[in-house]
């Protein structure tokens, strides 16, 4: 399975062989068979102390297996929050999914792990606006974990403190999986939000084409008016997204005139 010394080291967690094999010239980074570091195998078996010895040695803190497994994906799936929190702190990115599309966000919410689903999204709102996690989720396009949370709790429209659904999220973003899970799952595409903003608002107003066309195919209005009376269309064209304003016209949106300006930031 090509595990050599300084792997088995880091998986007992042998602190003073580590570094001595390290001083020695061995490959911090060399992998197994399966693609898997000596930083991997550490995250995995729990092993802090190594982990630590290993990226101050430089290790790849980003490296995926061959399934796409990332050192702090393995510790995420293993509840070691620890881990998770110095491998944070040390530029891990938790976006990066393995084959089947799972970030550590979903593992670590697959298996339960309460205090590292914690540490996951406290880190991803470090600084900003706290989310609820399926917020964070249709940021991410996380389908995966996405699906998981809405089979604890059944509500697609969970709005943040401002006001605004996942769905909104999505549309900021144009992300189109998360857009289309949450709909199958009831998320209602004219949500009026705050100031009287839908989601069709937003995608206009951020000129997401795939999304204007999405959430119209699903019967977004396009009439819909924010609290300053702007629709749709007015939001794409004041923000000189073209393509939007020609896609909202084929689909049926009346041309009016407004002067106001269309100022909208979900979160």
């Amino acid at each position: 399975n090509g595990l050599n010394a300084l792997h088995l080291a880091s998986k007992e967690g042998h602190v003073h062989v580590v570094t001595e094999l390290l001083k020695r010239g061995a490959s911090v980074d060399a992998a197994t068979k399966k693609g898997n570091t000596a930083l991997h195998i550490a995250s995995l078996a729990g092993q802090e102390e190594i982990v630590k010895v290993l990226v101050q040695h430089q290790a790849l803190v980003n490296i995926q297996s061959q399934n796409g497994f990332t050192p702090l994906y393995m510790a995420a799936q293993e509840n070691h929050d620890n881990v998770v929190r110095f491998l944070l702190a040390n530029s891990a990115n938790q976006s990066l999914a393995t084959e089947d599309g799972f970030t550590p966000l979903a593992v670590a919410l697959q298996q339960g792990h309460d205090k590292v689903v914690a540490v996951l999204l406290e880190n991803d709102t470090r600084g900003k606006v706290r989310l609820p996690a399926l917020h964070i989720a249709a940021k991410k396009d996380d389908t995966k974990a996405a699906a998981l949370l809405l089979h604890t709790d059944h509500n697609p429209d969970v709005t943040s403190k401002s006001g605004f659904t996942p769905l909104h999220i999505a549309a900021h973003y144009g992300n189109e999986n998360i857009a289309n899970l949450l709909i199958q799952r009831g998320a209602d595409v004219n949500y009026i939000a705050k100031h009287q903003i839908t989601p069709l608002h937003v995608a206009s107003k951020w000129g997401k084409g795939n999304m204007v066309s999405l959430l119209i195919d699903k019967g977004a209005n396009y009439e819909a008016k924010t609290r300053d009376g702007l629709t749709p269309l007015h939001c794409a064209a004041r923000s000189g997204h073209e393509t939007v304003v020609d896609m909202l016209l084929e689909k049926g949106a009346p041309i009016t005139s407004k002067t106001k300006v269309c100022s909208i930031v979900p979160h």
